[in-house]
């Protein structure tokens, strides 16, 4: 754990020139909100060549940046026992298996129950990495999306797997049962961004900058569906479930991108049994390989598949 003293330093990239220095900060630390980072700097807790600086500083190549850990307040959420898996842990990290049905951390009214609250049972010390509602969290799954996450138990660990993800230096892959009957392999490559009309809801419809890239392939397929192998070279939100869905294989039981709509029309079938079966879109994060944040060796972690999955696999499988 980085000591109550500490600095972190951070040089800054061609990338980040011309920038304002909350932006960059919260581009490059996006466990904390923007009015964290603009308090920070107000703080004092983050200098700019060694000395105070605004929020709307202007950054050029070569400054260098120091964040005093001991300024993040220490998380508010309450730790609870809650059941969670771990699939690998050392001293700097841990993957656990998340279970379909938990979110991530706490956001909104939601306080508790969710896998942040869970680990600072097992980890007291996480609650003084990071943001107040996020601490350790380097990378999201949705709420009923199971599978491998990991997560820093310490500030050098947090900031270099958040280095990590960005460069892509992370592989990441997904099994997901869909409608229809996709192509044996493929990528997408599409632009992405939130619906215009529906703010819960991402499209990849859009005339936005940032881009969405995944690469598949077919498993095995069923009468009316097919078990997908996906890897993400991106990791925006709802990805897998917005590319497919509008490329017209919408994963099965997901009631936000038409999997559910699918599934009425086909009462009684194997697609709607196996719906039924699994409850829940039917995506799950099963390999996570990573360059371990202090060696720099590639750990490789999987999560075996969960029962809903299993059992809507076996329903599929034995109607031939």
């Amino acid at each position: 754990m980085v000591g109550e003293h500490s600095v972190l330093h951070h040089k800054v990239p061609g990338a980040g020139a011309g920038l304002r220095l909350d932006r960059y900060l919260a581009s490059l630390r996006p466990e904390l909100t923007r009015s964290q980072v603009k308090g920070l700097i107000e703080e004092g807790a983050i200098r700019v060549n060694g000395g105070g600086a605004k929020p709307a500083r202007k950054l050029r190549v070569g400054d260098v940046l120091d964040m005093t850990p001991r300024a993040v307040r220490v998380a508010r959420v309450a730790p609870e026992p809650l059941p969670i898996r771990i699939l690998w842990e050392d001293e700097d990290a841990v993957v656990v298996d998340k279970p379909a049905g938990m979110v991530v951390h706490p956001a909104g009214p939601l306080v508790s129950g969710t896998l942040v609250n869970a680990l600072l049972h097992r980890c007291p010390d996480l609650g003084s990495i990071g943001g107040e509602l996020r601490p350790g969290i380097v990378h999201r799954l949705d709420k009923e999306t199971s599978g491998t996450l990991v997560v820093a138990k310490n500030e050098p660990a947090l900031v270099a797997l958040q280095a990590a993800f960005k460069a892509r230096l992370v592989e990441k892959r997904y099994l997901a049962i869909v409608h229809g009957t996709p192509p044996e392999r493929g990528n997408y490559d599409t632009p992405y961004g939130r619906h215009p009309r529906d703010r819960v809801r991402f499209t990849t419809r859009v005339a936005a900058a940032r881009r969405a890239r995944l690469s598949f392939e077919v498993t095995e397929r069923f009468a009316g569906t097919a078990l997908m192998d996906v890897a993400l070279q991106t990791g925006r939100t709802h990805q897998i479930r917005v590319q497919f869905a509008e490329a017209g294989f919408p994963l099965l039981a997901d009631t936000l991108y038409g999997g559910t709509r699918r599934e009425r029309r086909l009462i009684g079938s194997p697609a709607a049994l196996a719906a039924d079966a699994i409850g829940r879109q039917a995506l799950h994060a099963r390999l996570l390989v990573f360059p371990h944040p202090r060696r720099g060796d590639r750990v490789r972690v999987e999560a075996p598949l969960p029962d809903d999955f299993r059992h809507a696999l076996a329903i599929l499988r034995d109607a031939g």
